[in-house]
């Protein structure tokens, strides 16, 4: 391990290698500079302090002179000194720092939340950075990391904000420095939107198939119409207590926004008023006592779609669909976002699709308005 003077030209004229170097302030012991394979470079300090090891990033080169960090080295290594500096495991490698981030961040995270983060954690994230150490991941290996996963753009959407969240919690936690997350400034792949929804004739078509099945499917049948009665997410009905469905309204405890009141109309608690009450579940599970599972209903839903002519609709659409109505009959985005449960408008808008009748509509009012 190298020793010299770190002045601002020494550190300047430093190259990077294949592996991080660290380089030793020869004048304050325990002070020194880290240049990373990438070229950025990093001043810490690293002492022994009543028989731990004291690991700490004081400063990024750039952000920070050599003398600047030299002087709050100095400060940080006397306050450890005396007891009273935070004592930070040395190189710490991302996989503890996110078991960490996991165990003490989880209260913020829904339970379905926190076991999606964790998968896309270990199948994303961990084969690309694990057992590297958390101080040393800089922006471009986030950026190269980003670019790997171009070919499947929605795990790399999803995964990026986890990455965010660990490496700002690292920042919390003492292993990086305020300020430097790497992932700041990622931007997420552009998808195209997927803007399908039902018309009228497809509709009818909808209805006379689940009617042709409701005999031996009720719950599946029951479940679709739901679905597009309410505008729900598959997992809000298909969870339905009894308890939840009172004075006309759902009142979910529990909804992929926390707990929401979902408005019925007749149609919709016409269906639910003609199901039996036999468990606490609206959709018991005729194997366990339990629920229907999501998954339960995806058969059904793939031959009814198939023998309705809509073979690329997913149950999702009837979601758009139910949006898509509501603005024909001329609600607000506010009003459908209420509606849908979302919080931001904006998000309400990536659900809202005009079909070809209504721009149609809109375009002969623009052009009669201004012939006339």
């Amino acid at each position: 391990m190298a020793t010299l003077r770190l002045t601002q030209a020494r550190v300047d004229a430093l190259k990077p290698h294949k592996v991080a170097c660290d380089v030793r302030d020869r004048d304050l012991k325990g002070f020194g500079v880290r240049v990373l394979p990438s070229g950025a470079k990093r001043y810490f300090i690293h002492s022994q302090h009543q028989g731990r090891r004291v690991w700490k990033i004081v400063g990024l080169d750039g952000a920070i002179s050599a003398e600047g960090a030299r002087d709050r080295a100095r400060t940080l290594l006397a306050s450890i000194r005396k007891g009273n500096g935070d004592v930070a495991p040395p190189d710490t490698p991302l996989e503890t720092v996110a078991g960490e981030v996991f165990r003490r961040y989880a209260r913020n995270w829904k339970p379905s939340t926190l076991k999606v983060n964790q998968y896309y954690y270990r199948n994303q994230i961990l084969p690309w950075f694990g057992g590297r150490l958390i101080g040393d991941i800089d922006a471009r290996d986030v950026q190269q990391w980003f670019a790997s996963l171009h070919e499947i753009p929605v795990a790399a959407d999803r995964s990026a904000p986890i990455l965010s969240v660990i490496m700002r919690q690292a920042e919390v936690y003492g292993y990086r420095p305020e300020g430097t997350n790497p992932c700041t400034g990622i931007k997420r792949y552009r998808r195209q939107g997927r803007e399908r929804f039902l018309s009228a004739a497809e509709l009818r078509r909808l209805g006379e198939v689940l009617a042709r099945h409701e005999t031996f499917r009720p719950q599946a049948v029951a479940i679709i119409r739901l679905l597009l009665l309410t505008g729900c997410r598959k997992g809000e009905i298909v969870t339905l207590k009894w308890r939840f469905y009172r004075e006309g309204k759902l009142f979910l405890p529990d909804s992929k926004v926390g707990p929401r009141t979902v408005w019925l109309s007749s149609a919709a608690r016409a269906i639910l008023d003609g199901l039996s009450r036999k468990t606490v579940w609206v959709f018991p599970s005729p194997q366990r006592d339990s629920h229907l599972t999501a998954a339960a209903v995806d058969p059904i839903w793939n031959r009814v779609r198939s023998e309705a002519d809509l073979t690329d609709v997913r149950l999702h659409d009837l979601r758009h669909t139910h949006a898509s109505m509501a603005l024909a009959q001329g609600e607000t985005v506010l009003t459908i976002g209420r509606l849908l449960g979302h919080r931001n408008p904006a998000t309400t808008l990536k659900y809202i699709h005009l079909s070809d009748a209504m721009v149609r509509e809109a375009v002969d009012a623009v052009g009669a308005a201004l012939e006339g």
